[in-house]
């Protein structure tokens, strides 16, 4: 952690998953301990990716989970057991600012 970063600071993680199942069920999992306080689902994105020296292409579904940086280990943790990818995308996004009323509710919905 570095100096201007707090355990309360909101975070969003960028990831996908393989089905609108899955992503549900990750989500379900993650939220029912608290560890995030929203997920966003959206089915139906196509990937292109290099995976092994094979150019591969998968509908998949984005999700974005919103949560404070103090829960992120927790939660990516809990993230790959349940995730079917060997290497799921977990990408963390920093939110500087926001509305307070939502940060303050993210921040309940995740202590």
């Amino acid at each position: 952690m570095t100096r201007t970063e707090k355990p309360d600071d909101v975070v969003l993680v960028y990831t996908t998953a393989a089905s609108l199942v899955e992503a549900e069920t990750i989500a379900e999992e993650l939220m029912e301990h608290r560890l995030i306080a929203c997920a966003n689902i959206l089915p139906g994105m196509r990937s292109l990716y290099r995976w092994k020296g094979q150019v591969e292409r998968a509908e998949e579904v984005v999700m974005i989970l919103k949560t404070v940086r103090s829960r992120l280990a927790e939660a990516q943790a809990r993230f790959r057991e349940a995730h079917s990818y060997d290497t799921p995308a977990f990408l963390v996004v920093d939110v500087p600012e926001g509305d307070e009323a939502y940060l303050a509710w993210l921040r309940v919905e995740t202590a």
